[in-house]
């Protein structure tokens, strides 16, 4: 009798489901690694001794040290896009900067490794260059302004540039000190932004004019 083989591509995605896991191991490891330890922790060798396989068996996966620690930054941030992306999208065009600002608060304060890893990312890298950084913010608050009928006013690209600074401060500081009360931070940046956006004559906050 003529023993069965495996069932057609049953080897193939048990194969690709193995990979698929050790790759997202790898991933949390690396995160989990600068999050505890700082950028410099995670280093190929400290990557491989904790998930219990060989540097190789590494490099099987990643090219490299540099490709591990940029997939756990992408799997960090497509993370943090996708829930305040979703939030944004679910609210009315008015209200979507201040759902702007408090889910990238929120979100990173549910994630402290994750917030650590960007952190950790921008002191090495640098943060995110031009308009990657303030574009779509300053995207929402034009919309804000439009979907209240108001004509031009305060710079969105300014307004975003100073509540990106902010909110990275916001994060920061919380960080540093996990007593920090981010909500009630996140709240009184929307204050001063809605300020600035929706000043009480529907033009140009008077300070801006002056």
């Amino acid at each position: 009798m003529t023993a069965r083989g495996p069932a057609p591509g049953k080897t193939d995605e048990t194969r690709s489901f193995i990979e698929r896991a050790r790759r997202e191991q790898l991933i949390r490891i690396t995160i989990d690694l600068v999050a505890q330890e700082g950028y410099a922790a995670a280093s190929l060798t400290r990557i491989a001794r904790t998930a219990g396989i060989t540097k190789g068996a590494v490099l099987y996966h990643f090219a490299s040290r540099d490709a591990v620690v940029a997939a756990a930054l992408d799997h960090v941030l497509d993370a943090l896009v996708a829930e305040v992306g979703a939030a944004v999208d679910a609210a009315p065009a008015e209200r979507a900067p201040a759902v702007y600002v408090r889910r990238m608060v929120g979100h990173l304060a549910e994630h402290r490794d994750h917030a650590r890893m960007i952190t950790e990312a921008m002191a090495a890298a640098g943060p995110p260059a031009g308009e990657t950084r303030w574009g779509p913010l300053a995207g929402l608050l034009a919309a804000a302004r439009g979907a209240r009928g108001l004509g031009p006013g305060p710079d969105p690209r300014t307004l975003a540039i100073i509540a990106g600074g902010a909110i990275d401060g916001i994060v920061g500081e919380w960080l540093r000190d996990d007593g920090y009360d981010t909500a009630a931070a996140a709240d009184t940046l929307v204050a001063v932004l809605e300020a600035a956006l929706f000043p009480p004559d529907g033009g140009t906050p008077r300070a801006a004019r002056s």
